[in-house]
């Protein structure tokens, strides 16, 4: 049987991850956003993807130390496939293609 310590918890947790995504929705949804902050808001998740490739791509080591990788030679020509083709299968498997054949060099 299941403790009320651990109920409570369980719902607790679902409350703190809901409560924060459901609030913004709620209040906006009934607002007209102006142009300029929705265009903000769409580079978001580009800044967010780059602040977590870019130091993986371009340092290395303890303390870290700008060197050029590997993937950062795999991360150019893929990015570079993204672009032109506007595909993401074939951008994953591009890139997928690109990082096996590094590992064979």
């Amino acid at each position: 049987m299941i403790s009320t310590d651990y109920l409570i918890l369980i719902v607790g947790m679902g409350l703190v991850t809901y409560i924060p995504r459901w609030a913004p929705l709620f209040f906006l949804s009934q607002r007209q956003l102006p142009a300029w902050f929705v265009e903000w808001l769409d580079l978001i998740p580009a800044a967010i993807l780059s602040a977590l490739l870019a130091p993986v791509l371009v340092t290395a080591g303890e303390p870290r130390q700008l060197v050029v990788q590997a993937e950062l030679w795999v991360a150019v020509p893929t990015f570079w496939f993204a672009v032109k083709s506007r595909s993401l299968g074939g951008t994953v498997i591009v890139g997928m293609l690109l990082y096996w054949l590094a590992g064979k060099i």
